[in-house]
């Protein structure tokens, strides 16, 4: 089975205040019903009040990220999954929950992973 990235950028979700809560319980429900289901690997949001930095293999710590890359936001899940068809139908499904459209990747194949 391959793993693949499923996410959508902080700015893709409009969604009305007031219907917040149930954009939140209908991708809640996603995520169980891919949990239940043995596919769900990991999932979140991005947390954007904490600024990203890069670690060099010496520990320093340097404020921001590579130049000219943009900062990642928005949500990301993984699942694993027998085919991209089967990412594309549960990419439909949270697509649906979080009423934006998600990206689709997949990760290589690590033997050690």
């Amino acid at each position: 089975m391959t793993k693949y990235l499923i996410s959508f950028p902080g700015e893709a979700m409009v969604v009305p205040e007031e219907e917040f809560v149930s954009v939140v319980e209908a991708s809640h429900a996603v995520i169980e019903e891919a949990k239940a289901a043995g596919v769900y690997v990991f999932g979140g949001g991005i947390d954007e009040a904490v600024a990203p930095v890069l670690v060099a293999g010496d520990g320093t710590v340097t404020e921001g990220t590579y130049p000219g890359h943009k900062v990642p936001n928005g949500g990301y899940t993984v699942l694993e999954l027998p085919s991209r068809e089967a990412a594309f139908a549960w990419a439909a499904k949270i697509a649906d929950a979080c009423r934006c459209p998600q990206e689709v990747r997949q990760f290589q194949y690590d033997p050690a992973s």
